[in-house]
């Protein structure tokens, strides 16, 4: 998910209703169809309108079962942005012979 706006918080507390545990959140700097909103410098005599704007990046895997359920939690919590969703292959514990949704 690519989100311009910090739902960060509700779209997580969502997500543990349904037993999704795992979530990164990291934020970034990006740019889509709208243009960003002007910020007024050197005490409003210059106007800039920078090209890239704060994104806030999550990345949840599902099980299948939960993914439209997640989707909807995600659509309730925040009101602008972006959900790409695509399938995991293969998912392996590091320290445990674990595998696949046993570790989801």
């Amino acid at each position: 998910m690519i989100l311009p706006t910090n739902d960060v918080k509700a779209i997580s507390e969502g997500l543990k209703k349904i037993g999704v545990g795992g979530i990164t959140a990291f934020k970034g700097w990006g740019r889509g169809k709208s243009i960003s909103k002007e910020i007024h410098a050197a005490k409003g005599t210059e106007i800039f309108i920078p090209e890239f704007s704060p994104r806030y990046i999550l990345e949840v895997i599902v099980p299948e079962n939960k993914k439209d359920e997640a989707v909807e939690i995600v659509r309730a919590n925040s009101k602008l942005g972006k959900i790409f969703i695509s399938h995991v292959t293969e998912a392996l514990d590091i320290p445990s012979p674990k595998k696949n949704e046993e570790i989801i």
